[in-house]
């Protein structure tokens, strides 16, 4: 079995988006098969031998060492060195390519491997956006050998890394920081607690603390990096206190924290240190849809491999009727996110190769797919789940876990209603509503087939919705705008993704792949976005729509 070869979205998006298949198809053949095969039994194992916190060594020193088990370790040489997730966005020759790998590669190939394994992916994500921060913000000079190590693709030189931000006192208020950070000659002494730190035992870490004279709130917070080593080898004075007992992704430390007057070197301008933080947020937000996207897909594998064994009643449980009614948004939400990643990540690349407008929509894209997909994720595996039935509430079976892991991506790096807000945030500043409803209406305009372009005219009106409910955002009251924020992320969310829908349509009719994907963006506009269609033909054509297989333009045009 191998994951890449069960979806069917994954290479025609993929094929559209990267002129170099040549280059990329081993290596998601190989990403494919080792996630359906001895990464899926890695994870099993370290999800039930959690890692655990060893604070004291024999003579009684303090070492505050996470020993893990060795499953979790071969799993990590996997994704670091095999795979070369942090490395590939930061050095050339990953995989053979001959410059950094593009961020939509790298996605591609992520929602592979979280198949199998979403826990591991906190660590792997943190440290690519350490690398990418400390780049973009810090003295190379000065942190040269942190940006090699994160960025390393040898497991043995690698230094991983981690975002302590979350406070006990704050939350995602973290204006309400109180972390001190004290001058001390060449580096910095930082002193206070941080509540939840992901990835507890990293190597490098990047912070937030107050900075002295500094203003209250967000504006009088530096970043610092504190290593977990100080220069001369030692040491450095932070505690932790305790692991976390966490519902979901137990493979992976997350801990509680206290600074001791701990070594730290300030990133960037110390004036600007939560602008600095948010572009490592940011990146995990768009890692976290990315994520969700992949327990979807896993999800659904899951329950089409399971009804079509089934027996029940008399035939499989995958022909019954009112189960094909079931599956189906399923596959639609799994499809849809797919494409929604990508594109992200391909805006992602734009923006970074300096195009400004890319970067705007790329500033609003990460909190709407954040906060849509990982809302879905929890529905997908849940259904999953009842799917299933008893044996999908035993832990004997992966769904217990996908479910686990569901629900934490809808809180990681802010949850849904901090998204929505951030998201409000960007239509104040960038009029992102007009953004987003100016990217779809240019998918839709340019759509040549006539049966794809028949279709895409009825989003036309969403389109216009997105419009005037981002505008009513910025005209009605405060009270208003705060209500109706989380409603217009989710309606921007779904007419984004059914605009990706036609546009993959129109390029896989286009290009003799046929209209398999135009049955899929009807029904994801008619059955789920506008809810006019109770009884959809793709019911019909469900085998086809979960193998990949040809589904003729008639059948899938909407009247």
């Amino acid at each position: 079995m191998n994951f890449a070869d069960l979806d069917p979205a994954l290479r025609p998006l993929l094929t559209r988006h990267v002129d170099a298949m040549d280059r990329l198809e081993p290596v998601l053949r190989d990403v494919g098969e080792v996630a359906a095969g001895r990464l899926d039994e890695l994870a099993a194992v370290a999800e039930v031998n959690p890692p655990q916190l060893r604070q004291y060594d024999a003579t009684g020193e303090r070492v505050d060492e996470v020993v893990y088990h060795p499953a979790y370790t071969e799993m990590s040489r996997l994704a670091f060195e095999r795979f070369g997730f942090a490395a590939m966005s930061h050095r050339p020759g990953v995989h053979g390519w001959p410059t950094a790998v593009p961020h939509v590669v790298k996605y591609g190939l992520s929602h592979v491997f979280v198949q199998a394994e979403f826990g591991l992916f906190c660590p792997v994500s943190m440290t690519d956006s350490a690398a990418r921060v400390l780049r973009r913000f810090g003295d190379r000079s000065l942190f040269e050998r942190e940006i090699d190590g994160l960025s390393s693709p040898h497991f043995d030189s690698l230094l991983t890394g981690a975002m302590f931000m979350t406070e006990k006192q704050g939350g995602s208020d973290v204006g309400r920081t109180a972390t001190e950070a004290t001058p001390s000659g060449s580096h910095w002494t930082l002193r206070g607690q941080k509540w939840f730190a992901s990835n507890v035992s990293a190597d490098v870490i990047l912070t937030l603390a107050r900075v002295p004279g500094g203003p209250e709130g967000t504006k009088g917070l530096g970043m610092f990096m504190v290593p977990r080593l100080r220069p001369d080898g030692s040491r450095n004075t932070y505690r932790i206190d305790r692991l976390k007992d966490k519902l979901g992704s137990r493979s992976m430390a997350s801990g509680e924290v206290t600074l001791e007057d701990c070594y730290a070197l300030p990133v960037g301008d110390l004036s600007r240190g939560f602008l600095q933080m948010a572009e490592m947020v940011n990146v995990s937000r768009l890692s976290n849809a990315m994520r969700a996207a992949a327990l979807m897909r896993r999800a659904l594998n899951e329950s089409v491999a399971h009804t079509r064994q089934r027996i029940a009643f008399g035939k499989p449980l995958f022909d019954q009727p009112l189960m094909r009614k079931t599956l189906l948004p399923m596959l639609l939400h799994a499809e849809a996110g797919l494409g929604f990643v990508l594109e992200a990540a391909a805006t992602l690349d734009r923006a970074d190769a300096g195009d400004a407008e890319a970067g705007r929509l790329i500033r609003v894209l990460t909190p709407l797919g954040k906060y849509h997909l990982c809302k879905r994720a929890r529905v997908v595996t849940g259904e999953a789940m009842e799917v299933r039935g008893g044996n999908g509430y035993i832990e004997d079976w992966i769904n217990p876990r996908l479910l686990r892991d569901a629900h934490l991506g809808s809180i990681w790096e802010g949850s849904s209603n901090v998204i929505a807000l951030d998201v409000l945030r960007c239509i104040r500043k960038d009029n992102a509503h007009e953004l987003l409803a100016d990217a779809a209406q240019r998918r839709l305009e340019r759509i040549a087939d006539p049966d794809v372009a028949a279709g895409a005219e009825q989003l036309m009106s969403e389109v216009d919705r997105v419009r005037s409910l981002g505008k009513s955002l910025l005209t009605e009251s405060e009270e208003y705008a705060q209500a109706l924020c989380g409603e217009f992320t989710d309606i921007a969310a779904q007419t984004t993704m059914a605009a990706l829908l036609f546009e993959q349509a129109d390029h896989e009719a286009r290009t003799g792949l046929g209209y398999r994907k135009l049955m899929v963006a009807n029904t994801y506009l008619h059955h789920l976005v506008r809810a006019t269609d109770p009884v959809p033909e793709a019911l019909r054509w469900l085998d086809e729509l979960a193998d990949g297989g040809p589904v003729p333009a008639e059948a899938a045009v909407q009247d």
